[in-house]
């Protein structure tokens, strides 16, 4: 590890009159940036084992939204709507449900009923260009 120093000028006190040359630095160790610890919360991405890399990212929160299709109401429409009412959508059953994680559409699957739980099968992971 090699060491170089950077100069750092002290506070002024208040009643001193020192110009900048009357400043003399104190010798600052610099950190070895060529192999960072891969325990260092500050290390560049590339040096964190990707186990550990998936691991801090188990704390995000995504906002993930599965839509069955659309329809365009209006407002006194969406007004009477009850318990019970049936809501003509644009797409038919069985047809793929779009999955969008933080409103971006990321992949299309199916809808299914496990224990009495709706869940989505994922059946196709979309590319970046749609």
């Amino acid at each position: 590890m090699t060491e170089e120093t950077i100069d750092h000028p002290p506070a002024p006190s208040p009643d001193s009159s020192s110009s900048a040359a009357d400043v003399v630095g104190t010798p600052v160790p610099m950190p070895d940036l060529e192999s960072p610890d891969s325990g260092d919360p500050g290390a560049p991405l590339g040096s964190i084992d990707p186990a550990q890399a998936v691991e801090m990212l188990g704390d995000v929160d995504l906002d993930v939204k599965v839509e069955l299709g659309r329809c365009n109401m209006l407002v006194g429409d969406v007004l009477r709507l009850t318990p019970g009412s049936v809501v003509e959508l644009d797409k038919l059953a069985g047809d793929p449900v779009d999955v969008y994680v933080n409103e971006r559409l990321v992949a299309r699957g199916e809808v299914l009923v496990v224990n009495d739980n709706f869940c989505v099968r994922v059946s196709q992971i979309l590319s970046e260009d749609g």
